[in-house]
């Protein structure tokens, strides 16, 4: 009889399950790991204190949370699950869930064209470009500059101010104390004894002298960290020039531009009546705030140019289905939106599916030549083709009419470009249901078609009712997808019709919109963009794709009891 020896219980403290774990990780590992937790801290210390600077308090916060999330699981050997899942879920939340609260938000607000301000920045605004030059008033050197770096169309304006010796800066210095930014007054004087300043939206600040070229005419000519505009370059924005001012005062004073090289300090022409809420005018006349804007109180005359965001509640939705307008409009895209997704995935899955039988029989030599030039229009980017059938299509020059002979005007006929469309999308979608369908019939097991064929099934009943079946098991999901895209297919509609044809005299609403072609256009290309209205039709979009989206997955999973 044998017998089995237990080993002796051991003695001593239990053994952390860390301790060996720790005594073999490299030294280069930890190093790196840590070095990699203070490259993101400090990447993410930088955008929080950019934040703070622009007093983008949420976005503050935000950061910091992300960087307390990414010290905590990283800096531990603990929640190793989360060390995979964190960036997901950040990229998640910063991308995903936030554009979808953001437009949710917008979209009970008069965000839009004239409507970007707060109430308070609106009434400096107004007050502002009502500034008016005072006859005996200096006038001051003048150039009109962007940050360094950016874009000639798009860098914001600043405006650098000089002083000559023999003229009093009093109205600046004064202006200028409350905003004292990165030069202190006495450090803007050049050699020459000129007083240097920059001004922007925000207020006035000493520019240092340091670095900066004075022309001949007293304007500045070059300056660190700015960009100077020659004529031609302001001259593209001539508009915005004209109307920019540079609050230097609590009374409402600004400097404003007076000729391409001079600038002065006047006083606005309209006051503010906080305790009644109204702006009055030089001349005595009143506005009183409705609506986002100041309307003048006897309804005689224009709102004035600057409004405010606020919120409207649910008016933006009642817009979409209750003015005549936009209900007519929207009922007609929304009709051509459920329309033209259905047919472009039956249309391509049919087309594909077809291919797909045709390639999968054994008895085809050379498969896979034919296989990768059918995928070709699938490799190609869609603004290239978008645009090349765009050009195919024109009634004139194009070659579809050439070849066959016609004279179609694909673009500006209604149903004629709702074809076109159709077509355009079948071309660039069919590979995909080529692709994806090829590889669910080679899953297919051949016991089932020989099956088929023994109980003396022909090939059309074994395709309708063994093949396709099983297919839509593995495809309907993808099918429910390419639904959900097509649905939002904006980049199609807008290179090819760009929404058009228009009917006469309704340039907002084309024949072939789509829902975010139309919300697209109420957005950015209207005469009065409303970003507010934009993002309710996009919330409507959203919930309909939701829908939709969750009827077809219901259905599609039904599928999966076919055995």
């Amino acid at each position: 009889m044998s017998q089995t020896v237990a080993d002796p219980p051991r003695s001593g403290p239990p053994q952390d399950p860390h301790v060996s774990e720790v005594a073999h990780t490299p030294v280069w590992v930890t190093v790196t790991r840590w070095v990699l937790i203070a490259l993101t801290i400090g990447v993410l210390a930088y955008a929080a204190q950019q934040a703070i600077e622009a007093g983008a308090w949420l976005i503050v916060i935000v950061v910091a949370f992300i960087a307390m999330s990414v010290l905590v699981v990283y800096s531990t050997r603990r929640f190793i699950p989360l060390k995979y899942l964190l960036p997901g879920l950040i990229l998640l939340l910063l991308f995903q869930m936030w554009p979808i609260v953001y437009t949710a938000a917008t979209a009970f607000t008069n965000y839009g064209d004239g409507h970007t301000l707060s109430k308070e920045e609106a009434i400096s605004a107004i007050q502002a470009q009502s500034v008016r030059q005072d006859p005996d008033a200096p006038r001051y050197g003048m150039s009109v500059a962007v940050p360094e770096g950016a874009t000639v169309q798009n860098g914001e304006l600043s405006l650098l101010l000089t002083v000559p010796p023999a003229e009093d800066a009093g109205e600046l210095e004064e202006g200028a104390e409350e905003g004292i930014g990165a030069a202190e007054l006495g450090e803007n004087v050049t050699a020459d004894g000129f007083q240097l300043f920059v001004g922007t939206e925000e207020g006035l600040e000493p520019l240092a002298a340091e670095g900066v070229e004075v022309r001949g005419n007293g304007t500045i000519g070059a300056a660190p960290g700015y960009r100077v505009l020659n004529l031609m370059e302001a001259n593209q924005r001539a508009q915005e020039v004209q109307d920019f001012a540079v609050p230097v005062g609590e009374d409402g004073a600004a400097v404003k531009p007076a000729t391409t090289s001079q600038a002065f300090v006047g006083q606005p022409t309209i006051s503010y009546d906080e305790e009644n809420d109204v702006m009055v005018t030089a001349e005595g006349k009143r506005y009183v705030a409705q609506d986002g804007n100041f309307v003048p109180e006897d309804g005689q005359g224009a709102v004035l140019p600057a409004g405010w965001t606020e919120n409207v509640g649910f008016d933006n939705f009642l817009t979409i289905f209750t003015d005549p307008t936009f209900r007519g409009g929207f009922l007609k895209i929304f009709l051509w939106n459920l329309a033209f997704p259905l047919l472009s995935v039956a249309s391509t899955f049919i087309l594909g599916m077809l291919l797909a039988l045709l390639f999968n029989d054994p008895r085809l030599k050379g498969k896979g030549i034919y296989r990768s030039l059918l995928i070709l229009p699938y490799a190609l980017p869609i603004f290239v083709t978008g645009l090349v059938w765009a050009a195919m299509f024109n009634q004139q020059f194009g070659l579809i009419n050439e070849v066959t002979g016609l004279n179609v005007n694909w673009l500006g006929d209604p149903w004629a470009a709702r074809a076109a469309l159709l077509i355009t999308n079948l071309w660039l979608g069919f590979p995909y249901m080529f692709l994806i369908t090829t590889g669910a019939l080679q899953s297919i097991p051949n016991d089932v078609k020989e099956a088929a064929a023994v109980d003396g099934a022909g090939p059309v009943r074994t395709l309708v009712s063994v093949t396709m079946p099983l297919l839509l098991v593995a495809v309907g999901p993808l099918l429910v997808a390419s639904f959900a895209f097509n649905f939002n297919n904006f980049t199609l509609i807008y290179l090819v019709t760009k929404g058009g044809p228009f009917d006469s005299g309704n340039s907002l609403v084309g024949n072939t919109d789509l829902l975010i072609n139309f919300a697209y256009r109420l957005a950015l290309e209207s005469g009065q963009p409303n970003i507010g209205l934009a993002s309710a039709v996009s919330i409507v979009i959203f919930m309909l794709v939701g829908a939709i989206s969750y009827i077809g997955f219901r259905q599609s999973a039904a599928l999966e009891e076919v055995n």
